[in-house]
């Protein structure tokens, strides 16, 4: 778990960062309404969590920074006995200003109130850029010099995680792997996905997981040519692939896993064929990960690794170097490599730096790596043994201070691993 103490070191970096005379307020999720009195499950904004470890709504953490000195502000919804009964136990003011490394806790009711003097003589506003103003915002809009993207600075801090996030990632992944292995297991003869889904689903809970990271995608067939199939709702049918795309979330924290595997328990050989180039595409790409590289690099040498492969399986023809050019791969491969992860499955984290230069890796961070072929079944101009078919392979990579980790590299991924977990049906 995460400690107080490296909250208030995010705050104090976060601080160092802000402009002298700026105000700086960073609002909580709202509770979203599905319908009439009843709401979505709650999940907290990711910024917000990054610097305060704080799951309520009806929160906001202010920062002042004055030209000698700076002070943090945290308001909380107070205690009430009535809306606890309906929605439960709140931490209230007097156990928040236990808890919180911050000056000082007030209660939320009285924000309007102490924002107006907080804001006195400053110039700068910083919030987030991203979020919808609400009437307290907008008041704080109309009086400032300048406003500033606070979303971009807490971004930047969110590209290397500490010791206890990536723990944390490992715990996420590690329930993963649990959930996949079920599904590998899972006998599937005359079933939907949506029951593979709801094995998935109940082993994320299971093993801990409060939620899943994203819409999981349960795609048998054809079905894995729409990157994001989330319907999970087709029969899964014998001598099919399945194309599972699921990760859970571990106390905010995000894994993000794919694998692709065979209905019956048995590859075909076209599939198999398939399956292992990319799978070796995968292989030489998580190679390269390392500090001073760029995703880009990365990229390139994914789209070349699978254009090769594709032209000696006979998808692609022609030269090589025209196919390239024409960049005939995207037809198949239209995704990128990967993206960075962390309290998001697509981590709010930059790409380029404030010159526009991309951002080289680094110690610490966390991607994926997920290379992948989509072939529609009415694409006439590829052989009819590979049409119909979507494969993609996914990890998450940790990289390290002269390489990196695959922190998911005990989930099955190979053509044998797969098939002696499976669940087998003549």
């Amino acid at each position: 778990m995460i400690k107080e103490s490296e909250y208030q070191k995010r705050r104090e970096l976060l601080a160092k960062k802000l402009a002298k005379n700026s105000l700086t307020v960073l609002f909580s999720a709202d509770n979203k309404t599905r319908s009439n009195d009843t709401n979505y499950p709650y999940r907290q904004n990711s910024n917000f969590y990054y610097l305060t470890g704080f799951k309520e709504d009806n929160s906001c953490l202010v920062i002042v920074k004055n030209k000698k000195d700076r002070k943090t502000i945290f308001f909380v919804q107070h205690k009430d006995e009535v809306y606890e009964l309906w929605n439960g136990k709140r931490l209230g003011e007097v156990e928040a200003k236990k808890r919180f490394l911050v000056d000082s806790v007030v209660v939320s009711k009285d924000f309007k109130k102490s924002i107006k003097e907080l804001s006195k003589d400053k110039k700068y506003l910083y919030y987030d850029f991203g979020e919808k103003l609400s009437k307290a915002k907008k008041l704080l809009k109309n009086s400032f010099k300048a406003h500033r993207d606070i979303s971009s600075l807490i971004g930047e801090m969110r590209l290397i995680k500490s010791k206890p996030e990536i723990n944390l990632i490992k715990k996420a992944i590690h329930i993963t792997k649990e959930a996949h292995h079920e599904a590998m297991a899972f006998n599937k003869k005359h079933k939907n996905e949506y029951e593979l889904l709801a094995s998935i689903e109940y082993n994320f809970k299971k093993y801990g997981a409060y939620s899943d990271a994203y819409t999981s995608i349960v795609a048998c067939g054809d079905s894995a040519n729409t990157l994001h199939y989330i319907f999970n709702d087709k029969p899964l049918v014998d001598g099919k692939l399945i194309l599972i795309d699921a990760g859970c979330e571990y106390e905010y924290y995000a894994s993000d896993i794919t694998r692709t595997i065979p209905v019956n328990g048995k590859f075909s050989k076209a599939q198999k064929d398939l399956y292992n180039m990319i799978l070796d595409t995968q292989y030489e790409i998580i190679k390269m990960i390392k500090p001073g590289v760029l995703r880009s690099d990365l990229q390139k040498e994914a789209e070349i690794l699978l254009t090769k492969g594709m032209l000696r399986l006979g998808i692609l023809k022609g030269t090589y170097k025209k196919l390239i050019k024409r960049q005939e791969h995207k037809k198949y491969y239209p995704h990128g490599i990967g993206h960075w992860m962390g309290l998001d499955v697509h981590d709010e984290a930059p790409y380029l730096d404030v010159n526009s230069k991309e951002i080289q890796l680094k110690k610490g961070m966390v991607l994926t790596i997920e290379p992948g072929i989509y072939i529609s079944k009415d694409d006439r101009s590829v052989p009819k043994k590979f049409r119909g078919i979507g494969i993609r392979i996914e990890d998450d990579i940790l990289v390290t201070k002269n390489s990196h980790n695959n922190l998911s590299k005990k989930i099955a991924k190979t053509v044998k691993e797969i098939e002696s977990m499976s669940y087998y049906f003549a």
